[in-house]
């Protein structure tokens, strides 16, 4: 029996179990990929205080090792469900099952997809929704990165510096990302723009060839040809294992009180799975600091 089980290993759940943890309670957190989530896979991070400029890999290896400093255990595993017993909480993941007093749900977002012909067919054989992770397979050649917010942009810049242009697909004329990001993006020579357009389809026997667009205005199509496709068109929160709880809303967010707890008492939530406005490296750990600081009032 845990004190504490941390669904997630982002921002929010290694915060969480560095205070947990420092305060003396049995923590364990479960993750299904790489400590860090989404920051992992984030090529520079520039408002993370402290960091005037840090790599997502380095703040998600940081925050990893000093959240095992005080005894928090690391576990692989998908989480499949949760079991409200009352006092405790069974969550079960595709390795073993775990009891705990208290569970903190920060399972994050995963990448929205388009839904346009041929992105299913073509995903992993050019069509990715990781330039970090993938950006390498395209050195030297034509790609393009479809979005128009702060991570449509921030990807784009970094694959400038590896491939040999960079063309941006957005629905808009004006972009969503913060205004430093765009001067930055629109001062890149090998960074192109293919404005108030939506993907029509994605093109290719075997391997991306070239993505298809129509502009919203003149219906004009235009095919570009290009070896790699990155897709930053929103996110949708990891909830599907919490359905069943009836903690989950239409949209797939989770709501919660001021203490963070949900609607089943006892178990709580932090970071860009709950319904907030801003998600931010900064908002998902301020949420695990204040998970973790009424799970401990509670329990001691």
């Amino acid at each position: 029996m845990l004190d504490l089980i941390i669904i997630g290993a982002g921002p929010a759940g290694l915060t969480a179990a560095i205070y947990a943890s420092r305060a003396g309670l049995s923590t364990a957190i479960i993750e299904r990929g790489a400590p860090g989530g989404k920051m992992f896979v984030t090529h520079e991070i520039e408002n993370y205080p402290g960091f005037e400029n840090i790599t997502g890999r380095e703040l998600s290896q940081t925050m990893h090792k000093h959240a095992l400093k005080f005894g928090a255990q690391y576990e692989y595993g998908d989480v499949k469900e949760i079991v409200d017993l009352g006092e405790t909480k069974k969550v079960i993941t595709n390795m073993k099952e775990y009891e705990a007093k208290r569970v903190i749900i920060a399972t994050g977002t995963e990448n929205k997809k388009l839904g346009a012909p041929g992105e299913e067919e073509l995903q992993g054989a050019g069509i990715s929704y990781c330039a970090v992770c993938d950006g390498n397979f395209f050195r030297d050649r034509d790609v393009a990165v479809v979005g128009g917010g702060n991570s449509a942009l921030e990807e784009a810049l970094y694959l400038a510096d590896i491939c040999k242009s960079v063309t941006i697909i957005h629905r808009r004329q004006e972009f969503r990302a913060e205004e430093y990001i765009v001067n930055k993006v629109k001062s890149r020579e090998n960074i192109n723009f293919i404005l108030d357009s939506n993907v029509k389809s994605f093109n290719g026997e075997g391997k991306l060839e070239s993505v298809t667009t129509v502009n919203k205005n003149t219906k004009e199509e235009t095919t570009t040809e290009v070896a790699g496709a990155f897709v930053y068109v929103g996110l949708i929160p990891i909830t599907s294992p919490f359905t069943d709880l009836g903690i989950v809303d239409e949209r797939g967010n989770i709501k919660v009180d001021e203490r963070l707890e949900s609607n089943v008492k006892g178990i709580f939530v932090a970071g860009d799975v709950r319904e907030k406005d801003l998600r931010q490296i900064a908002t998902a750990t301020n949420d695990g600091a204040i998970c973790a600081q009424n799970i401990i009032n509670d329990l001691k």
